[in-house]
């Protein structure tokens, strides 16, 4: 039983894996197994992956996004710990050995995440004060944006096991529905260290590609967790006001650029946030 799975999700990214298989491969930290769950590439990945394939867990899928793929990673996980890596970033060498010792300096903490470089088409960016890593009860934070890093998080197997995987019928914006709902809940504690870069700005990112799109899933993911999560009275008018906000701005902005019916659609679920 290795102490730590690393799971790396990929789809079409024959260019990037192999420098995030390495990252890994090269942690100075070494009782670890790595999963790549490719999501069904139609590239040259396998060939890309090469004398790596000894030495990693592969899992083939049919393509079924990136939350669907995770979820396979997890369930075929074998660690004390679960750690996430995509596909286009890297780790520091010392990432998974001292989140590790955070974790094990606090047994009963099941999830952590650390702070993060962004680099966007190879240039170093500045991340601006909203976007300052939270620690312990973060919920408010997560509501006005995804505030912890997918490839920064490193959680006990207990935690899925009580707030549940992420949700497939996501295509993006998975990672900030499944924080919400465990922040709802559970404490996230943070290494202040910057321990993970980020590669952004490229067409192939989900980010990228679901740009027009992705208030409406952060909004749908606020309808589930007002709908389907038991909240605080506190969580739930601020879950409430966050996603009638948003609803609003979007809905605005369809019914601006000729999508009516569905710009009706969001300012109706904005008016059901008021209560009554």
């Amino acid at each position: 039983m290795p102490q730590v799975t690393v799971i790396i999700p990929t789809y079409n990214r024959a260019e990037w894996l192999p420098g995030a298989i390495d990252s890994v491969l090269e942690q100075s930290f070494d009782d670890l197994e790595i999963i790549v769950v490719d999501d069904g590439s139609d590239d040259h990945t396998v060939a890309a992956i090469g004398m790596r394939m000894g030495r990693i867990h592969y899992i083939r899928q049919a393509h079924a996004g990136v939350a669907a793929a995770r979820n396979t990673g997890i369930a075929a996980s074998r660690g004390e710990f679960i750690a996430f890596l995509d596909s286009d970033d890297r780790f520091a060498a010392d990432k998974i050995a001292s989140q590790v010792a955070l974790m094990r300096a606090h047994p009963a903490a099941l999830i952590s995440h650390t702070d993060e470089t962004w680099y966007r088409r190879g240039r170093l960016l500045n991340q601006k004060k909203k976007h300052l890593r939270p620690s312990g009860y973060i919920f408010p934070k997560c509501l006005p944006l995804c505030c912890v890093g997918m490839s920064t998080v490193m959680a006990r197997p207990r935690f899925f096991e009580l707030v549940g995987g992420f949700d497939p019928a996501f295509p993006c914006c998975e990672d900030y529905e499944l924080w919400l709902r465990a922040a709802s809940r559970l404490p996230f504690m943070l290494l202040p260290r910057s321990l993970t870069n980020r590669n952004g700005g490229r067409a192939d990112q989900l980010s990228m590609r679901y740009r027009q799109g992705m208030d409406r899933f952060r909004i749908l993911a606020l309808d589930k967790l007002v709908k389907k999560s038991p909240l605080f009275p506190a969580q739930e008018d601020a879950a409430r006001k966050e996603l009638a906000r948003r609803a609003v701005i979007y809905g605005n902005g369809c019914i601006k650029h000729g999508r009516g019916v569905e710009g009706r659609r969001f300012l109706a679920l904005a008016a059901g946030m008021s209560r009554v």
